[in-house]
């Protein structure tokens, strides 16, 4: 595909060529970072349950390892292709490198559709993916890590694959496993933690106080649920929040725990009585202080960012906001908190995992994310900074941020002439 706007991988590209540009600094460095260090493609053969062979096609990309061994999730899904993966693993390069975590970005999948595997074929595969990568991956090599369709039962299989093939227990192989072997406290609402803290930190740079703001939340998954719950204990007024089947709007502010509990017992938020209901569209156009879209991408788009009036806008999913509705939103003065930093408390969380697992000492849930509240908080402040110093949005200083880290790192590595 020629079109960058369709293509993840050539968009990836232009994010890293614009950052070179910007910062000055020689094109050796585009060169070094417009495609992985390290690509592999495998062929994954899965014994069905009645017997046939499957062959499935599976990837690991390992874009750059100048900060430290790469970190990346695996997905399992059909759409999984090639140049969707290296762009993966670009973009975690830079959000690692912005999180100034010591790791370079990787990326992982294979192609195929987990809705039609049995229990017993998912492992298989599982188990089958991680053999035909082991000589790539490893703790101080490549560390994979739960991504779309994957979770930490996946995960559980492929760190016992592992480490049955080195004859060792290898814990610290894989990020994201239960907790009985070598998993983190905290992992589970890290992403959605992460982006509170990160928005948080950005509302007090532009003097926005906090406690008492009004948000709207769109998406009540994963990464919105527990960003709506830690607003709702910090003091800030959730006024909105919205699922597939629709929003939930009370000017007042809705009860999230009372929510909560009202969905997990209805499996929706439809019926909610405490609120009205509202459109996903008509939520994000509410007049808030601060807007989490943590649903789906392309949600703001060059159609509807004109009626965007948040403040600040804290991306929790991947990808919506379009790059034209970035640029009007910046134009307006709505700051955008971009997923590369918004969902960053998954990888840091990981890291902390990861940290753990090399060094046998494990910390409580509060110790976790009191440091990943310093994390995030110290990316923030790094990327405002190169926001103000080039006039860029926070979408292009991040990337400023991360090719100047990465730049020195191959600097000093002797990797530039």
């Amino acid at each position: 595909m020629a079109d960058a706007s369709l293509n993840p991988y050539l968009r990836a590209q232009q994010s890293f060529k614009e950052a070179v540009e910007v910062l000055g600094v020689e094109m050796a460095v585009y060169d070094l970072l417009k495609q992985p260090l390290r690509f592999f493609e495998v062929a994954v053969p899965v014994v069905r349950d009645d017997g046939s062979l499957a062959v499935f096609r599976g990837y690991r990309s390992q874009h750059n390892d100048a900060l430290g061994p790469t970190k990346g999730g695996l997905r399992f899904h059909p759409d999984v292709d090639a140049d969707e993966v290296k762009a993966l693993s670009m973009w975690m390069t830079v959000k690692c490198a912005l999180l100034n975590l010591p790791y370079g970005g990787g990326k992982g999948g294979v192609a195929c559709d987990v809705d039609v595997l049995s229990d017993r074929e998912l492992e298989r595969l599982s188990r089958e993916y991680i053999r035909a990568i082991s000589l790539v991956i490893g703790p101080d090599k490549d560390i994979p890590a739960p991504d779309v369709s994957t979770n930490s039962q996946i995960m559980a299989w492929m760190v016992d694959e592992y480490s049955r093939i080195r004859g060792e227990n290898t814990f610290g192989l894989i990020t994201g496993k239960p907790l009985i072997i070598g998993g983190s406290a905290g992992r589970v609402k890290a992403t959605g933690r992460g982006l509170v803290f990160a928005t948080r930190q950005l509302a007090h740079a532009l003097g926005i106080e906090f406690a008492g703001s009004r948000v709207a939340v769109q998406g009540f998954g994963n990464v919105g649920s527990v960003a709506a719950e830690i607003c709702f204990q910090l003091g800030a007024r959730v006024v909105a929040v919205s699922d597939k089947d629709g929003g939930l709007y009370a000017e007042e502010g809705i009860d999230v725990q009372k929510l909560l509990a009202f969905k997990r017992e209805h499996l929706s938020l439809k019926g909610y009585p405490e609120a009205e209901f509202i459109t996903n569209q008509q939520l994000l156009e509410l007049p808030v202080d601060i807007l989490f879209p943590a649903a789906l991408e392309n949600q703001i788009t060059a159609d509807n960012a004109h009626r965007i009036q948040a403040r600040i806008v804290g991306e929790g999913a991947n990808g919506p906001t379009t790059p034209e509705a970035d640029g009007i939103l910046f134009d307006k003065g709505v700051m955008v908190v971009p997923d590369v930093l918004g969902n960053a408390g998954g990888v840091t969380v990981s890291y902390f995992e990861w940290v753990q697992n090399q060094t046998r000492t494990y910390w409580s849930e509060d110790e976790v994310n009191q440091r990943l509240e310093t994390y995030m908080a110290k990316a923030m402040i790094a990327m405002h900074e190169m926001h103000e110093r080039f006039g860029v949005t926070l979408r292009k200083a991040a990337y400023l941020v991360a090719v100047a880290r990465i730049t020195e790192a191959m600097r000093v590595r002797g990797w530039l002439t």
